[in-house]
């Protein structure tokens, strides 16, 4: 049972991950998770999934929004019933977050 219970938990990750992948930075053409601005997912038994996410500046003209977007796009996956999405910005984001796919597409690399 535990196995089936470790696989269920890879794939609702797995797919959180895809979802969250769907959505991109509006001011950096780069999902959010691959630059870097998702700290940490949580996905709860009561298909609660926690999100804590940054911005890649405190005064991001729309962060609100893109609070909604990542809900919307995580309550989509199967086996999620509510998002919860915290803004959090300690540590503060830089460019090391970034996977280095994203640093090369952005000639970091």
């Amino acid at each position: 049972m535990a196995t089936t219970d470790h696989t269920e938990a890879e794939l609702l990750m797995v797919g959180i991950i895809a979802a969250l992948r769907t959505v991109h930075d509006p001011e950096i053409p780069v999902n959010i998770y691959d630059l870097g601005l998702i700290y940490q997912i949580e996905p709860k038994d009561d298909g609660l999934v926690e999100i804590d996410m940054t911005l890649t500046a405190p005064g991001c003209p729309v962060a609100g929004e893109m609070l909604t977007w990542v809900e919307k796009a995580v309550i989509e996956v199967a086996g999620v019933e509510k998002v919860a999405v915290r803004l959090v910005f300690d540590p503060p984001w830089d460019s090391s977050r970034m996977t280095d796919d994203v640093k090369l597409e952005l000639g970091l690399l």
